[in-house]
């Protein structure tokens, strides 16, 4: 098992690289086995989701949905191959082949359809709010007019709260949101808004310092990203995906991942949007 880690600065450069080289060899057939290796993007940043703190493989929901899709395709764990996926070079990767599949709380819309298939959704995440726990002023989005809220630069959540519901509420923009739970921490913020499974992700890391409202402001369908013209191979994660319920496995990472946050996540297996 592998781990690679590719700067946005140099993910055009290194997705050719890796294209030309060993990029997984899950493109090729459904399954492994034959010595081949399937390449994965996740988040390295993610607590609970996607994070890499330098250990053999990133830990958190998305890696482990990914590993068990993968093994359902035929891949051992050491088969895999993990390379960091940011949000602006997911769809780039899988057009040029850099990685096989993306699991990175990726949520499937019309747009991104365009440019690349999804399988899935392996679980449907609502915005919602992270406060202290000890805070009672705060109870819902409307509680937030003139409040600060913090959210990361290029998030869409919290202008869903200013701009679509019309609050007021005092932004303030950082560049990723640890930097968010640091402001919530010293007081110089009320709230921090983003999906539920991040701000649950960051609150399981300190437990009982924060508490999730439990808002379902917008919802956001994680799908398991493909190369365009994967129907196969997006039926048979589809497949993985629904025994990951069926056999229990899909509770048992939400509450490894989730279970210390006060957070109450779902244990339904999504509607699938279907592989075209």
């Amino acid at each position: 098992m592998r781990i690679h880690s590719i700067s946005k600065a140099t993910a055009g450069v290194a997705a050719v690289a890796f294209a030309l080289t060993a990029c997984g060899g899950g493109n090729g057939g459904e399954g492994g086995g034959d010595g081949d290796t399937i390449t994965i993007g996740v988040k390295y940043d993610q607590p609970g989701l996607g994070l890499e703190e330098g250990g053999d493989k990133p830990t958190g929901l998305d890696v482990d949905v990914a590993t068990y899709v993968a093994k359902e395709l035929g891949y051992d764990e050491d088969q895999i191959e993990w390379t960091e996926a940011a949000s602006a070079n997911r769809e780039t990767f899988l057009q040029q082949g850099t990685v096989d599949m993306v699991v990175a709380t990726y949520s499937i819309t019309d747009e991104r359809k365009k440019l690349v298939d999804f399988a899935g959704p392996y679980y449907v995440a609502q915005q919602d709010i992270l406060v202290q726990d000890g805070n009672e002023d705060i109870t819902k989005a409307e509680d937030l007019a003139g409040k600060k809220l913090c959210s990361a630069s290029g998030s869409r959540s919290a202008h869903t709260i200013t701009d679509t519901l019309e609050i007021d509420a005092e932004l303030r923009e950082t560049q990723n949101y640890s930097e968010c739970l640091q402001l919530l921490t010293d007081g110089q913020i009320d709230a921090v808004t983003t999906d539920n499974t991040i701000l649950a992700g960051y609150a399981a890391q300190q437990p009982g310092k924060f508490k999730l409202l439990g808002q379902e402001i917008q919802e956001e369908r994680y799908g398991i990203g493909l190369p365009k013209g994967s129907t196969e191979r997006c039926e048979a994660v589809n497949k993985a995906i629904s025994k990951m319920y069926e056999d229990g496995s899909a509770e048992k990472y939400l509450d490894a991942n989730f279970g210390e946050a006060k957070f109450s996540y779902e244990t339904e297996q999504p509607e699938f949007e279907g592989c075209a």
